[in-house]
């Protein structure tokens, strides 16, 4: 309780400081605000300790940041997201060889490969895959086909199933996103940003000229806290639109966001031990005969990462740690874990199950994330805020089954956005 009491004087002093005209706040912790908050704080162009991360859900990283594949690429993607997947895979790579991702998240080069089931290639492709059970490896139909290959030793293979290498180690790698995001925000942290945690942000405040100036969060404990806000970036995921239109009810703009859940599970194979991993990662996309594209990533650490069952119709809930497990999706998994991983396809007994999951990937109807400032005449209530780099009302989400991939490179783009300088990609494409 002392530390909380002494968390509020610090930030009422920063409130009531006219030193401090500015003051950026991140709603959302998850990969994509804890990035931006990462490069915002390292611009030398923000003092990092007037900017402020706040995440609603008790447990950090509970959603898609946690639980995703970790898979990153750099080039398979619309024109629309080119530039930015491009910036997104080298800023991984920087990032990793900077302060030793493969010991610290698992970064590691991967091997893309495709497996169809018994009949030829050629299914969804564009957005559809995601949402119609289709496969990803469809959606970078770009890549040449490199021939019949006997792909990863942890894989079981049967007669008939084509197996192709889609991307090599150059073009495509691997991350734990959940260590990943949890070093962002401890490099973050250490550099004096804030973290609001769990708190939920309510209201917004506007100076004596109108203009945004502060935001009011109510914390877990029921205390509410009032902190400076002129520049404000919801990056909550699927949460998005419904923290927008909290903060902002008198807006008509609808955040063109929406929730595709999926589950997950995580494995461990005694094919994919410490001793493989030297030789590098795999990323595996299927192609099955009923229709069910399973995804299925070796990452560093002796885990094989297992899922691909996507459905749009469960739910949002309130919080994260809310999410319910469907049990029939997660014995779906498990059967296609032994029959993909099993030794020799038919014996689970050498699998032993790590985790079981659920996580909401933030969707858009065109298939590409928003990263966009929100014109203030699209704010409501006659809402203002000030000129980039002092103030602003931004949104960074949608971004779909490459979260992941595209994190460093929106947060790095965000950062320069809030900041008002010249952007690393070209987004034009990406606003609202």
């Amino acid at each position: 309780m002392a530390d909380d009491m002494q968390d509020v004087r610090r930030v009422f002093s920063t409130f009531t400081n006219p030193a401090h005209t500015q003051s950026t706040v991140i709603l959302g912790a998850g990969i994509i605000g804890c990035a931006t908050a990462y490069y915002l704080s390292h611009s030398g162009n923000t003092k990092p300790d007037t900017i402020h991360l706040v995440e609603a859900s008790p447990e950090l990283f509970a959603s898609a940041s946690g639980k995703a594949g970790g898979f990153l690429a750099s080039d398979w993607f619309g024109p629309a997201t080119a530039s930015l997947g491009a910036l997104s895979f080298r800023l991984h790579k920087e990032l990793a060889e900077e302060y030793d991702g493969k010991e610290r998240w698992g970064y590691s080069r991967s091997t893309g490969t495709s497996l169809t089931e018994g009949r030829p290639r050629g299914g969804k492709t564009g957005y559809d895959w995601l949402r119609d059970g289709g496969s990803r490896a469809d959606a970078a139909g770009a890549h040449e086909f490199q021939g019949d290959q006997v792909g990863p030793a942890w894989l079981t293979r049967r007669k008939g199933d084509e197996v192709d290498v889609i991307g090599e180690d150059e073009s495509v790698a691997q991350v734990d996103p959940l260590r990943l995001s949890q070093f962002l925000l401890r490099e973050s942290l250490m550099k004096g940003v804030r973290l609001h945690h769990p708190a939920r942000a309510v209201k917004v405040s506007r100076d004596e000229s109108g203009e945004l100036s502060a935001i009011r969060l109510q914390h877990a404990t029921g205390a509410d806290l009032k902190i400076p806000c002129t520049r404000l970036l919801i990056a909550s995921g699927a949460w998005t639109p419904t923290v927008f239109g909290t903060l902002f009810p008198s807006s008509a703009l609808e955040i063109p966001i929406s929730q595709l859940a999926g589950h997950s599970l995580v494995v461990k194979s005694p094919r994919w031990a410490k001793e493989h991993e030297a030789s590098g990662c795999h990323a595996v996309f299927t192609t099955m005969s009923t229709g069910f594209s399973p995804e299925i990533f070796s990452r560093i650490g002796e885990e094989i990462y297992v899922a691909g069952l996507n459905d749009p119709s469960i739910p949002l809930p309130e919080t994260a740690t809310d999410a319910k497990m469907d049990q029939a999706s997660i014995d779906e998994l498990k059967a296609i874990a032994q029959k993909l991983l099993g030794r020799d396809g038919t014996d689970v007994s050498d699998l032993e199950v790590l985790r079981e999951g659920l996580c909401f990937r933030p969707v858009t109807g065109k298939g590409v994330p928003i990263l966009a400032r929100i014109p203030d005449g699209e704010l409501g209530g006659g809402m203002e805020t000030r000129m980039e780099p002092e103030g602003g009302v931004f949104v960074a989400a949608g971004h779909g089954p490459w979260g992941i991939s595209h994190s460093l490179g929106t947060g790095k783009v965000m950062a320069e956005m809030l900041e008002g300088v010249g952007l690393s990609a070209e987004v034009a494409a990406l606003g609202l």
